[in-house]
């Protein structure tokens, strides 16, 4: 799927969900969406590992319920929020992060209270060990041994496909550039040109639709593939290909 700007993508994700909205007849109702940040140990329990951003406090996650159904979203703008479906819906997702924020975590819900979509609550302990593995035997299983582009610093996924693939990861955070993990080194992500375009494969971050580089990732002439829960809801309205195995 091709969209010229960021602009473009996100008033079209706008758009397709609030056409289901209204289908669904739940636009105007005067139902209460609480979003409300969640700790780290709340977020992803007690992992093995200790190196995960939201563990260091580099991103935060963001949590919307709607109904008995929760949608969450990992992003470096959080904001607290309770409102209507119609408020979420008239926010400036295109410019204000908090806002984009909100209304990806609110989509989530609906969509899942909806039975739209799985898996949009973070898996929690082991559950991110055993997602990598499940997400690498797949990659294997269907593309062999691809050299893979990772966008985003996920340090079990990293541990994990470096066993089995030629690998090179990228990030935005100043702080994970550079750091190592075996052999990997976390390159630029500023910078994602050439990392792209050496790969087979491109593994990335459903956080990219929350910072708004999600767009450098949906013109590339080779297979992305997006990990995560915050990507859920979007996965499922733009025809994305998505990998979650442990989320709930």
């Amino acid at each position: 799927m091709h969209y010229s700007t960021s602009k473009d993508l996100f008033e079209d994700l706008r758009a397709r969900f609030t056409k289901i909205v209204i289908e669904k007849r739940i636009l105007t109702e005067n139902v209460e969406i609480h979003a409300a940040v969640l700790t780290p140990e709340e977020a992803i329990g007690t992992p093995g590992r200790t190196d995960y951003p939201i563990l260091e406090g580099k991103e935060l996650m963001l949590q919307a319920q709607y109904k008995e159904s929760c949608g969450q979203v990992f992003t470096d703008s959080p904001a607290a929020f309770s409102g209507t479906i119609q408020d979420v819906l008239a926010m400036d997702i295109v410019n204000d992060r908090h806002a984009r924020g909100l209304f990806i975590a609110v989509m989530n819900a609906v969509l899942r209270s909806l039975s739209l979509i799985e898996g949009t609550v973070h898996c929690r302990n082991d559950g991110m060990e055993n997602c990598s593995a499940k997400i690498a035997e797949k990659l294997a299983a269907d593309y062999g041994t691809p050299k893979i582009t990772q966008i985003g610093y996920q340090p079990a996924l990293v541990a994990c496909l470096a066993q089995k693939f030629q690998l090179r990861v990228l990030d935005l955070n100043p702080k994970n550039i550079g750091k190592k993990i075996g052999s990997i080194t976390v390159e630029n992500g500023t910078d994602f040109g050439p990392a792209a375009a050496w790969a087979d494969l491109v593994l990335c971050t459903g956080s990219t639709l929350a910072n708004g580089s999600i767009n450098n990732f949906l013109n590339l002439d080779k297979d992305v593939i997006f990990y995560g829960t915050t990507i859920a809801g979007a996965a499922k309205l733009l025809g994305l290909k998505r990998l979650c195995f442990e989320s709930q």
